[in-house]
């Protein structure tokens, strides 16, 4: 990696660093698992800032599609199948502190956005590219990782896939169980 990145390149660095390291650290001090699995999103939404600032753009994309959206959709879909989770404890913003600093926050990224729609026009302000993406024109981005995915790691792939599969299936038979007890109960 080379030692002299533009100042923007390293503070949104060390920024999406800092940001995901706090939204984690909101992820495990949550008691609500509706509000630790929304700050889970935020941490996947840094990291994949960060795989594009490190010119790896097709992983920070598979990272917001995959992790950010599919794999939380299938978390949220179990904590509300489980019904862990009360619609008064989703927000972790109360008072009008944290309105404000929400207000400040949103406010920051939409000049960041506008920054870097200067970017084609400000040559200075683009970030390097990465030698270790550059050296694979014939195949791209994809073609490297699914060859290395498809070959190398496939068994990895498939047992997380069951894996998931199981973890979904044990879900809907804990629900239902709890709903059958709870029907019987009465």
């Amino acid at each position: 990696m080379p030692t002299n990145l533009p100042l923007f390149y390293q503070v949104h660095f060390y920024l999406f660093g800092l940001l995901a390291i706090a939204s984690a650290l909101a992820f495990v001090t949550r008691k609500s698992p509706v509000a630790a699995a929304l700050w889970l999103v935020s941490v996947m939404f840094n990291l994949a800032a960060l795989y594009v600032m490190m010119d790896a753009h097709f992983i920070g994309a598979i990272q917001v599609l995959v992790y950010a959206g599919a794999i939380m959709v299938v978390f949220l879909f179990v904590v509300m199948l489980l019904n862990l989770g009360h619609p008064d404890e989703l927000s972790d913003i109360r008072g009008k502190w944290g309105r404000l600093a929400a207000g400040l926050i949103g406010i920051a990224l939409l000049a960041q956005i506008g920054v870097l729609l200067r970017t084609r026009f400000l040559p200075s302000l683009q970030p390097p590219t990465n030698p270790v993406f550059g050296g694979a024109p014939d195949r791209g981005a994809v073609g490297t990782v699914a060859q290395s995915l498809f070959t190398e790691h496939l068994l990895a792939f498939e047992l997380t896939s069951i894996l998931l599969l199981a973890a979904i299936v044990g879900a809907v038979a804990l629900g239902k169980r709890k709903t059958i007890t709870a029907g019987t109960a009465q």
